[in-house]
């Protein structure tokens, strides 16, 4: 015989679970690393109605770009597409934010040129590429883990 028990939430908690975040994601490769199955920063556990819509944009992005990376071979690190434009791709090397809803990316055009791009949340659609590394580095650059970290506090 088998017991069930029952939880029984008290209204805060129902209450907490309507604004924390949810996620879900679908693949048709069965090996695909959902960015909802890792270990999620705890940044990204906090309630949403206490964020800006440019934190929380900020702190989703950087889920998914450390999870892309998580993918990515020791020859290619990641990339930025941007829809529209002239941009092109920019390899990412930084990316914050700036509340109530200014999101920006730093990082270098595929000829070298330092670049910065500065996005309201509402016009918000980026691509992540896989970009080659550089020939003269020996590793590639995981920004994405560095971001991460720092939405955990271990980092400025």
């Amino acid at each position: 015989m088998t017991k069930t028990t029952m939880q029984i939430d008290t209204s805060a908690e129902l209450l907490e679970n309507d604004i924390l975040p949810k996620c879900r994601e679908v693949h048709t490769n069965p090996e695909a690393q959902p960015a909802t199955t890792q270990d999620m920063p705890k940044a990204l556990s906090e309630p949403v109605a206490k964020k800006s819509p440019a934190q929380w944009a900020y702190e989703r992005i950087i889920m998914y770009i450390q999870n892309f990376e998580k993918q990515l071979d020791n020859d290619h690190e990641v990339g930025l597409g941007l829809a529209g434009g002239m941009t092109g791709v920019i390899k990412i090397e930084g990316l914050g934010y700036y509340d109530p809803d200014i999101v920006t990316y730093y990082g270098m055009n595929e000829s070298g040129a330092r670049t910065q791009l500065i996005q309201h949340v509402s016009q918000m659609n980026v691509t992540l590429v896989a970009s080659p590394k550089h020939i003269d580095q020996p590793e590639p650059n995981r920004i994405g883990f560095r971001l991460a970290s720092a939405l955990d506090g271990n980092v400025d």
